[in-house]
């Protein structure tokens, strides 16, 4: 925790002390009311990385950026409050996977790419990736090149120690460099160190904005609460499944409204579960949520017993922490894994992109966008299948996909893919009424709805619409797998006739169809 603090507050340009008193309160806020034993609530990377780049599209001095920072805190707590109130635990459904990897990895490259300056010790900074990296090649003769060895070195243990999961390599390379600049006298080297860690608490002061810079700031606080959740809740999900434990996505919510109101009183950085320090959890056996509570102790313990150490903590090995902590989301396994799925990888791809060529705040808002338009994109477009009998059984099944399969004889049975809504119920009865006209052959239908639990009011009218049109064509449809909701709605609507011809099941539908109609004469035209 104690690394990853420091680190986490040079990415987002704050003093060390915010980080670690967002650690330390907001981890004890935290057990108040989740129920996560693995959880270590503390700053992260990409919530420092956004509120790195809110803090620049302020235009105020260095105090100001301060009281913005805790505003934003503030604003993260309530948001999450208002929607563990309302219910809204699925809010990190919007950003899918495939989305959020790619995010990662263009965050990724970017908090690296700004850690390189700090690495070489040269302090430039740029307003984005592009200027970044012209600058670190423009000022190579400048560069310090004592900090480039010893964040080189840094760098190069925490990935050899990597290959011992028990030993903290994080807080063992914090320690060499410590001990590094105490030994060397680093500091008169030239190369920069934290400096001193100032723990004392004062009440915060509200920023002076404008309303139309407070709407703003909201604006650029709901991408880092959508993060926060997405990656908190993965992290959380993801270790109960592990080990059978039971978590509530609303109750995860305020358990982390609770703690960025408790770090923003102290004038910290957004907190949530990250992956990295919960997995570190997991592996040290945590048994309860005491384990964040000790955790948080022996963190503040260290912080007053070893201050005067932490100060000469080299920026360069810091910078190495950061740029070890988040590499792994550099690994292109998830997109190979993508790309041989044949799913979702131009939606992952785009959202990288997005975040290295329009910055953090604008890439995230375009993954969100991604992640909408990919699920509306799958829903506005279903497919159609027609089924058919599988053996002697009561079981029907795709003909496209089974070839055994068997259509009943004057039926066509209809299934869409996906559940019909505005967007898309016009063509699938289009596209079904097409295929049927398509068919002298079929003299009946049966439109399966399985996939539709529910009907918005345009696609009902379509559903009415569309079996007047079949009754003046001289066809007879029988609707299948109905499910409750939607016998409701055509009960409520008045379309009695179409609701009696509603069955549970395909098998129902043929043998009523096979028992009522008369195959014999050929229909008219649809």
């Amino acid at each position: 925790m104690l690394p990853e603090a420091v680190a986490y507050a040079s990415i987002a340009g704050l003093p060390p002390q915010r980080a670690i008193l967002a650690g330390l309160v907001g981890g004890l806020a935290y057990v108040v009311l989740g129920r996560s034993r693995f959880a270590i609530v503390a700053p992260t990377s990409s919530s420092a990385a956004i509120l790195a780049a809110t803090l620049a599209a302020m235009p105020l001095g260095a105090a100001g950026k301060a009281a913005i920072a805790t505003l934003v805190v503030g604003l993260v707590g309530a948001i999450f409050l208002l929607a563990a109130a309302t219910r809204l635990g699925g809010l990190t459904g919007f950003i899918s996977r495939p989305v959020l990897r790619g995010f990662a990895f263009g965050l990724a490259i970017t908090i690296i790419v700004g850690q390189l300056s700090t690495l070489v010790g040269i302090g430039a900074t740029a307003p984005d990736l592009a200027h970044r990296l012209v600058g670190l090649a423009t000022t190579l003769p400048a560069w310090h090149w004592p900090s480039l060895t010893i964040g080189a070195l840094a760098l190069a243990a925490l990935l050899a120690l990597r290959r011992w999961p028990a030993v903290p390599g994080a807080f063992v390379v914090l320690v060499g460099g410590i001990a590094a600049a105490a030994l060397f006298d680093l500091p008169a080297r030239g190369v920069a160190t934290v400096g001193p860690i100032v723990l004392a608490l004062a009440w915060p002061a509200p920023p002076a904005l404008s309303w139309g810079a407070f709407s703003s700031l909201i604006e650029f606080t709901l991408p880092l609460v959508l993060i926060l959740f997405a990656e908190s809740w993965g992290s959380i999900r993801a270790l109960a499944l592990r080990h059978g434990d039971v978590v509530d996505a609303n109750r995860e919510l305020g358990a982390l409204g609770l703690a960025n109101l408790a770090s923003a009183v102290v004038q910290g950085m957004p907190v949530g579960a990250g992956f990295s320090a919960a997995a570190a959890s997991e592996a040290s056996g945590a048994a309860s949520r005491w384990t964040s509570v000790l955790a948080v102790l022996v963190l503040a313990l260290l912080v007053l017993l070893g201050g005067p150490a932490i100060a000469l903590l080299p920026k360069p090995v810091v910078a190495a922490v950061v740029i070890a902590a988040v590499g792994h989301a550099l690994d292109p396994a998830p997109f190979l894994r993508l790309w041989k799925l044949g799913r979702d990888q131009y939606v992952a791809l785009a959202a990288a992109a997005g975040v290295l060529l329009f910055g953090v705040l604008d890439g995230m808002m375009l993954a969100i966008v991604l992640s909408l338009a990919a699920m509306v994109q799958r829903l506005a477009t279903p497919t159609l299948a027609r089924l058919g009998r599988l053996g002697g059984g009561h079981a029907y099944v795709d003909l496209a996909r089974h070839p055994d399969a068997v259509s009943p004889p004057g039926i066509a049975i209809w299934r869409p893919t996906e559940p019909l809504f505005f967007a898309n119920a016009e063509r699938m009865f289009g596209l079904i009424r097409a295929q049927t006209r398509a068919d002298p052959a079929i003299r009946a239908i049966v439109v399966s709805l399985e996939e539709s639990f529910d009907l918005d009011s345009t696609a009902l009218e379509v559903l009415v619409e569309f079996d007047r049109a079949m009754t003046v064509a001289g066809l007879r449809l029988q609707m299948a797998r109905v499910h409750d909701r939607v016998r409701d709605l055509l009960a409520a609507a008045g379309a009695g006739a179409l609701l009696a011809r509603c069955s549970y099941s395909v098998d129902e539908a043929v043998e009523t169809l096979g028992r009522d109609v008369q195959l014999a004469e050929p229909p008219h035209e649809p």
